[in-house]
């Protein structure tokens, strides 16, 4: 074998990438089992726990931190984890206004709102739309009349055509956009949030973001939408601040001292030893925190001692001075802005503090405390500034209304920094503040710019800046300053974020989810195992071999890529393992036959191998355009499960084809015998002699019995069952503590949902139903998710019941689903055509492919509409089941594809291009039953992985799960009834014409 040097460098090299990704999660699963020992159930303690570690080096000889470790773990998706996934939509509508001065001419505003209807009906590009209704509208009228004006006179002149106008406004929609997608990141982050995972959806003014382990709806829902604020005000030095807090810790020291026999150990507790110790660890570590801790705190080892330390100094024990050592040895404060420094978890004790009527009553009415955005590099340490308030309302001296404009830059000696340009009204007032805090040229004062109240730079001003353009330096990445560009420039335009769709997972939903994903992946895997093994026996073992492998593979280029594992992406790992068999079916099918024809093992497997390939690549690709196609136009778990799957497949040809055939050749050279059977399965499927030709026009009339019976269901229950992925609303999956009856639910939920009669259906079990409401879906208040939810649970009182999930999907959602699954299906359709009449150069193979490819949607579709209410689980048509329809095309095409190559392969034998008539059929009939074994194989292989996760793999992926069986069972009656011997029909239909 050539090459085999090659892909056994190939193998070790991705063995070792993978088995480094995979050790993130070991190390990190270390760390979180020492926590649970060491704090004994005590969940404070093992937070707190996990919380020292964080900055602690626990990743030997590579010494990544904890954090770090973190980050780098297999990442579950919420249906494994729990938490809120939250599709946040910028209003272009509230922009473009914004842009025209909020104009109120009649036509302006009426393109404004027909663009909005149009977008919501499952337009694309907002900003094009608004101009052709412009146009329409006011023809003749320029659109720079509205938008060219003094402030973006440099990018839009007066004279600028419509179409210079669509650009500007294209390009101002993706900087806010991008603007706004810096800003939630930014919250986020500041909500504690551990591995957030956020994007935006491209081609569109969505961002989605999903939060393990959040579960307050109305919370994240004000974090999120609530308007950003872009402040620059003046600030205190630490000389000025240094008395006051120490005014203050004495306070404290006697208000917490006084209160101590209520409140037995209020600071002391959860000081000592942790708090201290931690602070004093992370401060030693950066070196402008250095010499930072009080003098005589942690001098001396006692916790006795520390602890009445910490109680005669409360609030330097969570918050540490900016010290550091003078020439003379002395401790001095380090001059700037920065007034303390804190762990983040100590942030919320020193705002309690801070917070305190003792406490509040002390700081001036010009002074308020606020915190750095994110920590110090390399630790947990937040900075701490003190904001002056000079104006006698209470605003800041400048608003993000004064900016025009902002880039990342990099100054003379190519460092990164930012560039901001302000308005005409800005530059002045900046002019003011800026001569102001450069006035003392031995003590020049610095200017916090705040987002949400929380400092994002705070640069000390150098000089006098006239002209409105100004340069922030500092000790900034390429990263930073393109954020910081981005921020500053958040406050120029209001574009509102609002929610269009959410779905919240409870954590009980997603602990089940994890076992029964875990319970089905084993028993899915071990089947296929056993049936390998006892079918082709010692050959089976080299294949089990080969999916072990893959299964490495695959998982540790998950994890390496940083892919989200989802419970469909589990279902993808194992229909992908069970397709990987595929592949080794061909090729062993291949080999019986060239032993079948008398030749020694070692020359049938090399042929085997050879005959196969041709089949092994056609149907691996048709498959990978099908996943491409699911991971661009799906969404959430369709594209995880598009992800796996494309991975799979790629990882799948090599352990199957490549790894396998060095397996066997390393059998052959030390003479260990290969058997490809056994005495059960050596004759199985020889002399098999179906006409499948001469019946085509009986499978024709059953297809078209089942499709006519299926419209006939479909105008009987008054359309789809579609689910509120396609047609908008809210879903909640409520968990009750018996059985109840859904007709009764009904009309208790009827009257406070305003009449609207929802829909209520038992999902997997009669104590748990999914209620499906159009209530309040199109109102975009805030507070409008707990209106529909308190309504809820008016109607549920007197039950004992759990919302163990909700999903949030507005109109303008919805009618993208339902476009992208369009899309999704007819671009498929178009690229499997291509490729195979590209590849066997007819276009009646191509044809025949696509008509069964229309044929299973047709016949998944019909099943779907006649079993409907008859089966005991909800057959809802959403997102997944596209993910499933398109995975039955992909089947169907596959199989079809290695009946087309053995079609092709008896052509060449033959020297002809095509045969006519009854020599015609006869090649189809015996490419049909040449290939049976491999497709029932393969097809029962698929199936019996199927059913095992239907059984075992949760109520959450059934319905998905049902419409892959239909699928499996459809595409494999399709393609041996269907699609090829349509292609006779078709072949026939020309000769006529010719």
């Amino acid at each position: 074998m050539q090459g085999k040097g090659f892909i056994k460098f190939i193998a070790i090299v991705l063995a070792i990438v993978c088995a480094y990704a995979l050790s993130f999660t070991l190390v990190a699963s270390k760390v979180e089992k020492d926590a649970k020992n060491a704090a004994k159930g005590d969940l404070a303690k093992e937070k707190a726990y996990l919380d020292s570690m964080s900055t602690v080096k626990v990743y030997p000889v590579v010494g990544f931190t904890y954090q770090e470790v973190k980050a780098k773990e297999i990442n579950l998706g919420l249906d494994l984890k729990g938490g809120m996934n939250v599709t946040m939509e910028i209003s272009l509508a509230e922009l473009v206004k914004s842009l025209a001065g909020n104009p109120t001419d009649a036509n302006f505003n009426k393109a404004v709102q027909n663009a909005q209807i149009q977008l919501n009906a499952g337009g694309k590009d907002y900003i094009k739309i608004f101009v052709d209704e412009f146009e329409k509208l006011s023809p003749g009228v320029k659109l720079a009349d509205y938008f060219s004006n003094q402030d973006n006179a440099s990018q839009l002149k007066p004279n600028a055509s419509n179409g210079d106008v669509e650009s500007f406004l294209e390009k101002e929609a993706t900087s806010a956009i991008d603007r706004s997608f810096t800003v939630l990141r930014s919250r986020i982050d500041g909500f504690g949030v551990v591995s957030p995972n956020m994007q935006k959806q491209e081609g569109s003014n969505r961002i989605l973001i999903e939060m393990p382990g959040v579960q307050d709806k109305e919370r994240i829902a004000k974090l999120l939408q609530g308007s950003a604020e872009l402040q620059f005000w003046q600030v205190y030095q630490v000389q000025e601040v240094a008395p006051l807090l120490e005014n203050i810790n004495k306070i404290l020291a006697a208000t917490l001292k006084a209160d101590a026999p209520a409140t037995k150990d209020t600071t002391a507790a959860p000081a000592a030893g942790g708090k201290l110790a931690g602070l004093e660890k992370a401060a030693a570590k950066d070196t402008t925190a250095k010499g930072g801790k009080l003098a005589g705190l942690g001098k001396k080892d006692s916790s006795a001692v520390k602890a009445e330390l910490i109680k005669s100094n409360p609030l330097y024990a969570v918050l540490n001075l900016p010290i550091y050592q003078g020439e003379n040895g002395q401790q001095q404060l380090m001059p700037g802005a920065v007034v303390g420094m804190s762990l983040q978890k100590d942030t919320a004790k020193v705002n309690a503090y801070l917070k305190l009527p003792e406490v509040a009553a002390s700081i001036p009415s010009t002074m308020k405390f606020m915190w750095s955005v994110k920590p110090r590099e390399g630790s947990k340490i937040f900075e701490l500034y003190a904001i002056k308030v000079v104006s006698a309302d209470g605003k800041p001296d400048l608003g993000g209304e004064a900016i025009s404009d902002s880039r990342a830059d990099f100054d003379q000696k190519g460092k990164p920094e930012v560039t901001m340009y302000m308005t005409s009204e800005g530059s002045a007032k900046w002019k003011k503040i800026t001569a102001e805090a450069a006035a003392d040229p031995n003590n020049k004062k610095s200017i916090a710019i705040v987002l949400d109240n929380q400092v994002y730079s705070a640069p000390t001003v150098q000089n006098e800046i006239a002209g409105g353009v100004s340069s922030i330096t500092g000790n900034f990445t390429q990263a930073d300053t393109k954020d910081l560009s981005n921020i500053l420039k958040a406050g120029k335009l209001p574009a509102p974020a609002r929610i269009a769709g959410s779905y919240v997972v409870g954590p009980t939903l997603g602990a089940q989810a994890i076992h029964d994903g875990l319970i089905s992946f084993v028993i899915a895997f071990i089947v296929i195992l056993i049936f390998m093994a006892l079918y082709y026996h010692r050959a089976g073992w080299v294949a089990n071999f080969a999916l072990l492998i893959n299964l490495f593979f695959i998982i540790g280029i998950l994890v390496s890529l940083g892919a989200v594992l989802t419970l469909p992406g589990i279902a993808g790992i194992v229909l992908t393992i069970g397709l990987s068999v595929d592949a080794n079916i061909l090729i062993f099918e291949r080999v019986r036959e060239e032993l079948a024809h008398g030749k020694n093992t070692a020359t049938a497997i090399k042929e085997g191998f050879k005959h196969a390939m041709p089949s092994i690549i056609d149907s691996n690709v048709t498959l990978f355009i099908l996943g491409a196609i699911l991971y661009v136009f799906g969404s959430g778990p369709v594209q995880g499960f598009a992800t796996t799957l494309c991975i799979g497949i790629l990882s799948s040809l090599f352990a199957a084809v490549a790894i396998s055939r060095v397996v066997f050749e390393s059998l052959l050279n030390r003479k260990i015998d290969v058997s490809f059977d056994n005495s059960i399965t050596r004759n199985a499927f020889k002399n098999i002699s179906f006409n499948f030709v001469g019946r085509r026009k009986i499978y024709y009339v059953i297809s078209t019995i089942i499709i006519i019976a299926g419209i006939g269901m479909y105008f009987k229950n008054g359309g789809l069952n579609l689910g509120v992925d396609f047609k908008g609303g809210r879903t909640y999956l409520v968990h009750f503590d018996k059985a109840v009856n859904t007709e009764d639910l009904k009309a208790k939920l009827n009257p406070v949902f305003g009449n609207e009669t929802p829909e209520v259906k038992t999902a997997g079990e009669d104590s748990q139903v999914k209620i499906t409401t159009t209530f309040h879906i199109e109102d975009q208040d805030i507070k409008t998710d707990k209106v529909v939810e308190d309504a809820l649970n008016k109607g549920l009182a007197g039950s004992k019941y759990e919302i163990v999930s909700s999903q949030k999907v507005t109109p303008i959602i919805a009618s993208d689903i339902v476009n992208g699954a369009f899309y999704a299906v007819l671009i498929s359709c178009l690229f499997m055509f291509i490729y195979i009449v590209v590849r066997f150069k007819k276009w009646q193979y191509g044809l025949g492919a696509v008509i069964a490819l229309f044929h299973d949607v047709l016949m998944v579709l019909s099943f779907y509409t006649i079993l409907d209410g008859i089966m005991p689980f909800s057959l809802e048509i959403g997102q997944d089941f596209i993910a499933a329809i398109l995975t039955v095309m992909g089947y169907t095409m596959t199989e079809t594809v290695v009946v087309f190559d053995r079609i092709r392969e008896k052509l060449k034998e033959s020297g002809k291009e095509d045969l006519h008539g009854e020599e015609r059929n006869n090649l189809i009939n015996f490419a049909l039953n040449s290939t049976l074994s491999r497709t029932i194989l393969t097809s029962l292989t698929v199936f019996f992985v199927l059913l095992v996760i239907f059984i075992f793999g949760g109520d959450s992926i059934r319905g998905f799960i049902f419409a892959l069986l239909i699928g499996r069972i459809i595409g494999t009656y399709s393609s041996l009834c269907i699609s090829t011997p349509i292609v006779i029909d078709l072949g026939s239909s020309a000769e006529k014409k010719k």
